[in-house]
């Protein structure tokens, strides 16, 4: 308890209290509250940059989850009902997550290369002017127009060039998503799936009735996990493009990062609101769990 206390949550106080400061550069500490309260979490919220951090963490970790859970899934009911082989499938599956998200990033970014890559095979099958991926400063589905008056200043939609990101993201994440689900899978007993076939259930109604209600406590683990592993994404997006033209593939990781040498208060306020983001998902699922262990 006495390291949890130093170690986090004194460390998080002394975040939180820079960031309320006017502590800027390093080499000038100055630790005297910045009036009004609370002005640089205004600040950067006003800035166009933070705007597109929380927009393209939202947007990346909503498609993330989507097809890393789903993939999942499937790629744990394929293998579950494998008769010979599973190991070495599970093993093709689980080798992704085994790599650092360098590594991921550095492939990744050549698949994608605008002048190589998937391109190629897209311009083979006739497509004309394929995506610039990383490089493209397109917002598919944008819902406002961006203005530099008013206080939103950025056009809410998805980034093309999120999209080769979310990709290298669930590839190598899947493969955790499954072992997380065949945990699931091993744990339901053959006799509520007997049970169902005898009662003339074909294999969809077992899976939708029997099957995915089963899953419902690994999905939501599977789910927290990776929504923290979304929320911190920092060194993938940093092997494949960094901040991106126009802040395009940008998250708050990466703008903590760059001003940890030039403005302390700014780098721990987006700290805070990271961790603020994180919490709003943790702290529910942390609760059911505690509820559910009382019960039990």
């Amino acid at each position: 308890m006495l390291a949890s206390l130093f170690f986090v949550y004194l460390f998080i106080g002394a975040t939180i209290y820079i960031s309320l400061s006017n502590w800027r550069l390093g080499t000038s500490r100055d630790l005297s509250i910045r009036e009004p309260l609370g002005a640089t979490y205004g600040e950067i919220f006003a800035e166009q940059r933070f705007q597109a951090d929380i927009r393209n963490i939202t947007i990346f970790t909503v498609l993330f989850l989507v097809i890393a859970v789903l993939g999942g899934l499937a790629a744990a009911l394929l293998v579950h009902h494998v008769a010979v082989g599973a190991g070495v499938f599970r093993l093709i599956f689980m080798l992704p997550y085994a790599l650092s998200f360098i590594v991921t990033g550095v492939v990744w970014r050549w698949i994608f290369n605008p002048g190589s890559g998937v391109n190629v095979l897209l311009e083979g099958l006739g497509v004309e002017n394929p995506p610039g991926w990383t490089t493209d400063t397109r917002v598919l589905g944008a819902l406002n127009e961006a203005s530099g008056t008013e206080f939103l200043r950025i056009e809410l939609g998805i980034p093309v060039a999120l999209i080769p990101i979310v990709i290298g993201a669930a590839w190598q994440l899947t493969g955790f998503a499954m072992a997380i689900f065949l945990a699931g899978l091993a744990a339901i007993p053959e006799e509520y799936l007997e049970a169902a076939q005898i009662d003339g259930a074909g294999l969809w109604q077992r899976l939708r009735h029997v099957v995915l209600p089963q899953l419902a406590p690994s999905s939501v683990t599977a789910i927290v996990l990776l929504l923290h592993v979304a929320l911190k994404i920092f060194d993938l997006i940093m092997a494949m493009s960094g901040s991106g033209p126009g802040f395009v593939t940008d998250v708050p990781g990466i703008y903590v990062y760059d001003y940890l040498t030039s403005r302390y208060d700014k780098a721990s306020a987006a700290s805070i609101v990271m961790l603020v983001m994180t919490l709003i998902f943790i702290i529910p699922y942390l609760m059911r769990s505690y509820r559910r262990d009382k019960e039990a």
